[in-house]
């Protein structure tokens, strides 16, 4: 069994909390943008509250353990692993509680060529305990806007997880799906379900858009978030994110699997 004590090294040892490989730098240059109110950097989030770049600093210090001097400007960031650990207790509570109901659930990831197999890995437990995994509006189209201006992508499940594709067909051997901020994959997946006559998610697990976007609706959203994203820290901090983990969420996807054990059996869900 892994012990709060295998964790910890690991997420040291696996650069997911201590120094990470997020720069200082890009940290700021998100502040700035989401104190703007860039949507690029919102991902679903409609704040309440002004957040300028000293409150977002601010939030951030308490939230992840970034430091909180405005004159630190370069370097690496550090996450404090204490604050993943307990993150990581608050996510698996919110499982269990998923999995005692037999929830409908929905999971969505814009970051699928790293943490595809964590949520597959949810997906699969969950749906062991009598859950429902939704999987609407599988194929449908979404059009988002990049930095190479419009794109169409396509929306599909793998393992029950909820990603995009490019809209031409992938070569084999390629990544299992795009990586996207955008709120709209999940705005479309839960105006599909609704039209359908439901049911509609209990709870949505994700990242980046699918978190903000489904929690900025109103929906039970638990996530994982880098201290480069801003928004799902403000979503839990206005109450439209119930759980956000501070973590790297750039690193290997193998380097995940120990949090997958670990919340699986804090959620009284290993298989």
């Amino acid at each position: 069994m892994l012990t709060v004590g295998d964790l910890r090294a690991h997420l040291l040892d696996a650069r997911l909390a201590g120094v990470v490989a997020t720069t200082r730098e890009e940290s700021l240059r998100s502040y700035r943008l989401f104190a703007a109110r860039d949507p690029r950097v919102l991902i679903g989030i409609d704040p309440v509250w002004s957040w300028g770049q000293r409150e977002l600093i601010e939030l951030m210090a308490d939230r992840c353990g970034v430091s909180r001097d405005p004159r630190h400007t370069s370097g690496q960031e550090v996450i404090d692993p204490g604050r993943t650990l307990a993150a990581l207790d608050a996510y698996a509570e919110r499982l269990a509680v998923a999995a005692q109901r037999r929830a409908a659930v929905l999971l969505g990831t814009g970051h699928p060529h790293r943490l595809l197999g964590f949520y597959a890995a949810l997906a699969d437990a969950l749906s062991a305990a009598g859950c429902t995994v939704l999987t609407p509006a599988q194929g449908r189209c979404v059009d988002i806007t990049t930095r190479f201006g419009l794109r169409t992508y396509n929306l599909g499940y793998v393992r029950g997880v909820a990603l995009v594709r490019r809209g031409d067909p992938e070569r084999p051997g390629c990544e299992p799906g795009a990586h996207t901020h955008s709120p709209l994959p999940v705005r479309t997946v839960l105006d599909a379900a609704a039209a359908a006559g439901g049911p509609l998610p209990e709870l949505v697990i994700g990242d980046h858009g699918w978190a903000c976007g489904a929690g900025q609706l109103g929906f039970q959203t638990i996530a994982l978030a880098d201290v480069n994203d801003p928004a799902p820290f403000v979503g839990e901090a206005e109450g439209c994110v119930s759980v956000v983990v501070p973590l790297d969420d750039g690193v290997r996807s193998d380097y995940y699997l120990p949090l997958t054990r670990y919340v699986l059996n804090r959620a009284c869900l290993s298989q």
